[in-house]
């Protein structure tokens, strides 16, 4: 069995508020209460920066944007990283040029350096979440990452529904796969299908657990959302981050409304033994999957 190595994992869960300067001063604030704690990897929510501005469609929500690197949100958790010897994941919404953004993570390791980005690759549009307006589709591809404190994957909100994402990192050898999150009910909905929104989200993260060995991280906001100028009964946002194990137990969670820290420490010798020892990736056959690149499978006449 390989020699256990313990690595702490911090989520950061809190609400947002229309000032933008104002959350990112709140996210520093909490990544640092994460350091202090023993953080070693601290994740960001989705487009931390921001009340979720897509809710509508409008043109002034791209001076939201920032540049990636050089941008003031990347500068600030370089700097945090540097100082605590911290992993930092910070989502972000990234102008890349003129008429071009992306939902974007940015990776920093633990000397301050930017290690890469990853750009959202499935993005939704649904009533309240109208993100194909916003977001360029990402070109980076699945990507992992090696940082001092071990591989990692990230992938970003409506990424979390998609086995192909998750699979395709987990390929790549990461160990632990994080999703930065903005997801919540529709008030007038909530009643109804509230339960197995929340039931569905969470079970097919920690499918993604199972299926490849591996520890899954989602970190979500919380709060309920109404944008000024939108109207409407907003969104009200679930919170509930939380860990996924190797064989996709729950190991910590958040509650729904409260902000939190969660600090999470995680054994990374038990992705190697439980893909021993339930051997998904060993089994596979690739010489079956090739239809998996086609949109849909037409029945013959």
């Amino acid at each position: 069995m390989p020699a256990p190595k313990t690595v702490t994992l911090g989520l950061l869960q809190h609400a947002c508020v229309a000032d933008p300067a104002a959350n990112l001063k709140k996210a520093l604030a909490l990544a640092e209460k994460a350091a202090k704690r023993g953080a070693q990897i601290i994740c960001t929510q989705e487009m931390f920066r921001s009340q979720y501005f897509c809710q509508s469609e409008d043109h002034a929500c791209f001076g939201l944007a920032e540049a990636i690197p050089g941008g003031p949100s990347t500068i600030a958790f370089q700097k945090l990283a540097k100082k605590h010897g911290v992993v930092v994941i910070a989502s972000l919404f990234e102008k890349r040029a003129s008429g071009l953004y992306h939902n974007t993570a940015v990776i920093i390791d633990a000397d301050g350096s930017v290690l890469g980005v990853y750009r959202k690759m499935h993005i939704p549009d649904d009533p309240l979440f109208y993100e194909k307006f916003y977001f360029t589709p990402g070109d980076t591809g699945f990507r992992a990452w090696d940082t001092k404190f071990g591989r990692i994957g990230v992938l970003i909100c409506w990424d979390q529904w998609y086995p192909e994402a998750a699979r395709l990192t987990a390929m790549q050898g990461a160990e632990i796969l994080f999703y930065p999150t903005a997801i919540g009910w529709h008030p007038k909905e909530k009643a109804e299908y509230g339960v197995n929104q929340h039931g569905a989200w969470e079970t097919i993260q920690r499918s993604h657990a199972v299926a490849n060995g591996c520890y899954v991280a989602a970190i979500n906001r919380i709060g309920h959302e109404t944008i000024a100028g939108v109207g409407g009964d907003g969104l009200e946002f679930w919170g509930q981050s939380f860990v996924a194990g190797t064989s996709g137990q729950i190991l910590a969670k958040g509650s729904v409304a409260d902000e939190e820290v969660l600090i999470v420490p995680v054994e990374l010798a038990k992705v190697d033994v439980t893909r021993t020892h339930w051997p998904f990736l060993r089994d596979r056959r690739i010489d079956a999957y090739g239809d998996l690149t086609k949109r849909f499978i037409d029945r013959p006449l």
